[in-house]
């Protein structure tokens, strides 16, 4: 029996499945290492700064948010000791946010549970299968996130 193309999810939402499932997986892991006060939406901005840096314009373009969300997250990080900001050595006007210690040992902590939660898929999926399915996303990303 085959399918009705009209009931069968579309391919963006089979991808947001994993992805939400990831990120509850995350913030649960953060809270409970007593990173309990990082939002999704910061944490949306935080995973865009660079290891040298980003200016707050470009954090806002990829995030997809306005310039003042953007600043309003950078403001709430900041305030919790996650980033800080510093002049740009490119451009003496500019300022670049960073991460600061304190978010360097969240970033840590998500790598962790990222690697934990992918051995559970190809687990799951089997080796080949897991391979088959990076490699396909890989690829869609090519076409799909102009900031790879």
């Amino acid at each position: 029996m085959t399918e009705d193309p009209e009931e069968r999810q579309n391919l963006a939402l089979l991808c947001f499945y994993p992805a939400r499932a990831m990120e509850a997986r995350l913030y649960a892991a953060l809270a409970a290492a007593g990173f309990d006060d990082m939002t999704p939406a910061q944490g949306r901005i935080a995973a865009r700064i660079g290891p040298h840096g980003t200016r707050l314009t470009d954090l806002a373009e990829q995030a997809l948010v306005t310039k003042q969300t953007a600043g309003h997250l950078v403001d709430q990080l900041e305030r919790a000791g996650y980033v800080r900001r510093v002049p740009d050595p490119t451009d003496g006007r500019a300022r670049l946010v960073q991460m600061a210690e304190r978010g360097r040992e969240v970033v840590a902590l998500a790598r962790k549970i990222e690697h934990e939660v992918e051995a559970e898929w190809t687990a799951h999926l089997g080796d080949k299968t897991a391979a088959q399915l990076r490699a396909a996303l890989e690829r869609l990303r090519e076409v799909t996130d102009p900031y790879r």
